[in-house]
């Protein structure tokens, strides 16, 4: 009897913990998203960890955190950024509720679009390591979106193979 109690005190305070970061999480995220519509450059990045990459919607958007400031900035110093409001989000946690991924659809200037990434725990915080934003299309759009983006991406094609 006293083990079963001993377990389920186990696995109610364990949940307990896992909500808790699920909802660090959510802030983290959500103040990033925030900071971006607010125009505050240095909070949306200091929510990212040193070593992050970021994958924009562009094929050609794959960018380490200083690559990403520079792209960004010039928006930044405009006061036109973007501003992404999470619809739904999941979260998932390793073994050792020291690494996080989630994906989210977002309501934003393009209508809905998918985020997904890494978090990892630094300290008590936790910072964005990787996130990779997509566009969504409707599958009865498919065609006429493949259509619509065939001339430039054909060319980006036709470039990479040559790597």
């Amino acid at each position: 009897m006293k083990k079963s109690l001993l377990l389920l005190l186990f696995i109610a305070t364990f949940a307990h913990a896992q909500n808790a970061e699920k909802e660090n999480i959510n802030n983290t995220l959500d103040h990033w998203h925030k900071a971006a519509a607010e125009v505050k450059f240095e909070a949306y990045f200091n929510a990212m960890a040193d070593d992050a990459i970021y994958i924009g919607t562009d094929a050609t958007e794959n960018w380490t955190k200083p690559e990403f400031k520079v792209w960004a900035k010039p928006f930044f110093d405009k006061g036109t950024t973007w501003n992404f409001k999470a619809l739904e989000r999941h979260i998932f946690f390793d073994k050792t509720g020291k690494i996080a991924w989630f994906d989210e659809l977002l309501s934003t200037q393009m209508k809905i679009c998918r985020g997904s990434g890494v978090l990892v725990k630094v300290g008590k915080e936790w910072k964005i390591q990787h996130y990779v934003l997509s566009m969504t299309v409707p599958n009865d759009e498919v065609d006429a979106v493949t259509k619509i983006k065939a001339p430039t991406e054909d060319a980006l094609i036709a470039k990479l193979q040559k790597k």
